[in-house]
């Protein structure tokens, strides 16, 4: 069973923001309602400006009418239709400049060593809380 903290930022300790936030705008890609919610939360909590998608398919079209606009995509690994890397590969043929963090409650969903040949920045494995995910994406935006 997941810890409930984990689910719902209201029941998670806030999380611990040393510095504000970098301007930036991330979409959530997450076919798990209660995931992406609970991702969204906790990145606008830190300051960030979210776009969010329950599919692949729909991030393709929010790329497309946000692509100059969108720093980071934080992506599941897998999901109906697309895989998270391959969403990944078509959004940076749009903005190749894009960073990647990509999620997985899978250990055996990818490798989970980061480059670019793998189509990500980072990795960050599900359930997380909200200080990890935001030390995950800061680190995304700013190396």
């Amino acid at each position: 069973m997941a810890d409930p903290t984990s689910l719902d930022p209201a029941l998670a300790p806030p999380p611990h923001v040393a510095d504000p936030a970098p301007p930036a705008t991330v979409l959530i890609v997450e076919d798990e309602d209660e995931v992406r919610a609970f991702a969204r939360d906790v990145l606008e909590m830190g300051g960030y400006a979210v776009l969010e998608a329950p599919s692949a398919a729909r991030a393709l079209e929010i790329g497309d009418a946000h692509a100059a606009g969108i720093d980071l995509l934080v992506t599941d690994v897998l999901m109906p239709g697309m895989t998270g890397p391959e969403l990944a590969r078509r959004l940076r043929a749009r903005r190749p400049g894009l960073r990647v963090l990509c999620m997985s409650g899978y250990p055996e969903s990818a490798d989970r060593r980061v480059g670019g040949e793998k189509g990500w920045n980072a990795w960050l494995e599900k359930p997380f809380g909200p200080d990890e995910m935001l030390a995950k994406v800061r680190d995304c935006l700013t190396r």
